[in-house]
């Protein structure tokens, strides 16, 4: 195939929300630039976007699709992304990836969550947007009223490029107000008869093209002075007006389609080739010493691999981006990620499951490569002597956990590696083997998208696997000073073991004074701090010691060993067995023997004696809290508060935010563990909401009553 320029590539990503028609599009799409000779459909399981067999299992898509277009001399690069919200990870690499996003809107049900969670990620990017308004050949499809929200939420840079005479089995007809054309369909779509505006339709042809035309001229300085003497601008100035708007987001085009019938798609596919930015248009990328790398097809060679997939009858696929400079085929390069040297021995164009080999590829442009040697999602590959690394993709926080394990104990070490595969694929598949937990804990971004896992692992992999409740990893500290000392000694025969030591326990804050005095009861205790060891723990928090002994009582060798039996205990607190926090230790006395001492009495007796301390100190046990935001429509909020505070949430404030209601509340996880599920069934898969770790603070009371009486049943069944 043709090699292209790198001021003839466009990239585009294929959004919207579950439903709304991108496999269909993308199926329209690579028709009409010939690229496959007969639609294929969901329903059929022949799609170039869906081929996976979980994808063709659910009858909707769970990874991206990169496919390209040649068309108008250009190359269009698309990445057709899933819609369900569990797959976010997918539209936010490919928005990462590419230029511009095409989101799609069922006429039918207007702009979902979905749609505004994607349109909130291309802002943030920075990211131009266009809207296609899809199935207008749907019986509830009712353009003038998606319009009218999507101008509520979306604001006045909402522009129409065209609109239909009619919705619903009706439609088959459109007005291009950029054109001024009159565009028709017969009963089978495909190429449309073009002719003149209906002189019923001119008034309203003419305001919205008045609209364009103001819109196109408000981005460009001259384009505007041109419009307020002659009122009108070239087909060419427009374009040109349009283009500046996408790239700065002062204007949001909006096209009408019907991808089922094949009606629009060809005139949106010429927008795109003519209209929309070039790779070169776009700000460039940063690396991570915070220089521009521009796409310049003579610039040092750069690509970064941003996808991962293990695909039928290949085997592994790895998906990049040309940054910078040229790549051909049998290219040597540096991953300057994981310190390792690979070969290109063969790139590839690709569309679906097709890989077409190519010669080279230049800066902007979208390949693969299969089997690479050390390559993982995320590397950077430059040639001998570049330096430039991308790490610019970020992924939300995880939204649902469970516990992972397999059916038969022996296939532990074989599902590890089957995990970290799918986080490969999957970034926002996240994996940790806690030890804390004593768990494999599989984090994601909701209920379907972990099942999703399961099915794979299940049905590719053949490995049988269990979902269990992840265990809460809790904390436990004290609330008040106590004391405790403790005497360990062994005599069995030949040397013995012999340590005594006295502590104090108090909380600990940021900041707080050096200890002084305590009284307990009608003792005084007066400290005299000789050094303090600061202990940052890694599960969050301190452990302070302060040696506050004298006059020789335990030889300052023996501190170690102490400290070591503390930190048994902050490891596995004496409460619930958790890590323990936040808790200051004063060793002020003890005693040793010249002959059995040593470091494992001391270390015992240290253990011991904080236990006992701790237990005295009114200890608490605290919980996660969450700070967590959900988006819900007004009718269904009344439903959606109560039952965040069935869950112990504390409700932090509520607004409106794009014609959704937000509603903030910190919630414990313990509470959050399959509330996507509960969610989804409360609003009908209509709201989203978003968790990020907040706090660790106190459990109620009766909820720490029934924690302990676990804890003790479960170490008396031991």
């Amino acid at each position: 195939m043709k090699i292209y320029k790198t001021q003839e590539i466009k990239n585009i990503a294929l959004l919207g929300s579950k439903g709304s028609g991108k496999t269909t599009l993308a199926e329209a799409m690579l028709f009409e630039c010939g690229v496959i000779k007969r639609r294929g459909s969901v329903e059929a399981k022949n799609t170039v976007s869906d081929y996976f067999p979980v994808e063709k299992e659910y009858g909707s898509s769970v990874f991206s699709t990169i496919f390209y277009a040649e068309f108008l001399g250009k190359k269009l690069n698309v990445i057709d992304c899933p819609g369900a919200d569990d797959f976010v990870g997918n539209a936010i690499t490919a928005l990462n990836v590419t230029d511009t996003g095409v989101i799609l809107i069922d006429a039918q049900y207007g702009v979902e969550v979905g749609t505004q969670n994607i349109f909130r990620t291309t802002a943030q990017l920075g990211k131009p947007v266009i809207f296609a308004l899809n199935q207008l050949d749907g019986d509830k499809a009712d353009y003038d009223n998606v319009i009218e929200q999507m101008r509520e939420i979306f604001g006045p840079k909402v522009v129409q490029i065209q609109y239909p005479l009619a919705c619903g089995a009706g439609f088959n007809a459109m007005i291009d107000v950029l054109l001024m054309k009159k565009y028709s369909w017969g009963p089978d779509g495909g190429v449309p008869v073009i002719e003149e505006i209906p002189a019923e339709e001119m008034d309203r042809a003419m305001e919205l093209h008045k609209a364009l035309v103001e819109a196109a001229a408000e981005n460009d300085e001259t384009l505007m002075e041109k419009f307020f003497v002659e009122e009108h601008l070239t087909e060419d100035e427009m374009r040109e007006g349009i283009r500046k708007g996408l790239v700065d987001r002062s204007i949001f085009p909006v096209f009408c389609v019907s991808a089922l019938k094949d009606m629009g798609v060809r005139r949106m596919m010429e927008f795109l080739g003519n209209v929309v930015p070039f790779v070169e248009d776009m700000p460039a990328p940063v690396d991570t010493a915070g220089n521009e790398v521009k796409p310049l097809a003579d610039g040092p060679l750069s690509i970064y691999m941003f996808k991962t997939t293990v695909e039928p009858h290949i085997g592994e696929v790895s998906y990049f981006k040309v940054m910078s400079g040229t790549l051909k085929a049998g290219a040597d390069l540096d991953n300057v990620t994981r310190g390792s040297k690979e070969r290109l021995a063969q790139i590839y164009c690709v569309c679906g499951q097709i890989k077409t080999p190519v010669d080279s590829l230049e800066a902007g442009d979208i390949g693969a490569a299969v089997k690479l040697k050390d390559v993982r999602t995320g590397n950077t590959l430059d040639e001998k002597g570049c330096d430039i690394e991308f790490d610019f993709i970020k992924y939300p926080a995880p939204k649902y956990q469970r516990a992972v394990r397999p059916v038969t104990e022996s296939d532990a070490e074989k599902l590890n590696v089957i995990l970290t595969r799918m986080h490969e694929e999957d970034p926002t598949w996240v994996v940790e083997q806690s030890k804390e937990l004593k768990q494999t804990i599989l984090s994601g971004q909701g209920e379907f998208h972990l099942r999703t896992l399961k099915w794979r692992v299940e049905n590719n992999d053949k490995l049988p696997i269990v979902f269990d409740e992840p265990k809460i990893p809790y904390r436990e500290t004290i609330t008040r000073a106590a004391r405790a000392d403790y005497r360990h000694k062994k005599q069995s025969g030949g040397a013995g073991q012999f340590g005594e030591v006295h502590l104090i326990v108090e909380p600990y804050t940021e900041g707080m004074p050096a200890p002084d005095t305590y009284r307990f009861g009608n003792q005084e205790f007066k400290m005299s701090v000789r050094d303090t060891q600061e202990i940052p723990l890694a599960w969050g928090g301190k452990l302070v010691v302060c040696n506050c002994i004298v006059g020789g009582a335990i030889d300052a060798r023996f501190i170690p060993a102490i400290v070591k039996g503390l930190m048994d205990r902050m490891e596995q607190g004496p409460l619930t067995g958790s890590y323990a926090r936040d808790v200051r230790v004063c060793i002020y006395d003890g005693k040793m023997h010249p002959v059995d001492s040593n470091e494992i009495s001391f270390r015992l007796a240290g253990r011991n004696a904080f236990s006992e301390a701790f237990r005295n100190a009114n200890p608490k046990v605290l919980e996660p809290v969450y700070d967590v935001e959900v988006f819900v429509p007004a009718d269904v909020m009344g439903d959606v508060m109560s039952d965040l505070q069935g869950r112990r949430a504390i409700i932090m404030g509520m607004s409106s935010e794009n014609g959704f209601e937000k509603i903030s509340a910190k919630v414990p996880l313990k509470e959050m563990s399959s509330y996507s599920t509960a969610l989804s069934s409360i609003t009908g898969g209509r709201s989203s909401f978003t968790m990020k770790f907040a706090s660790y603070e106190l459990v109620p009371s009766d909820v720490q009553d029934r924690l302990l009486k676990d804890y003790a049943e479960k170490n008396t069944e031991d």
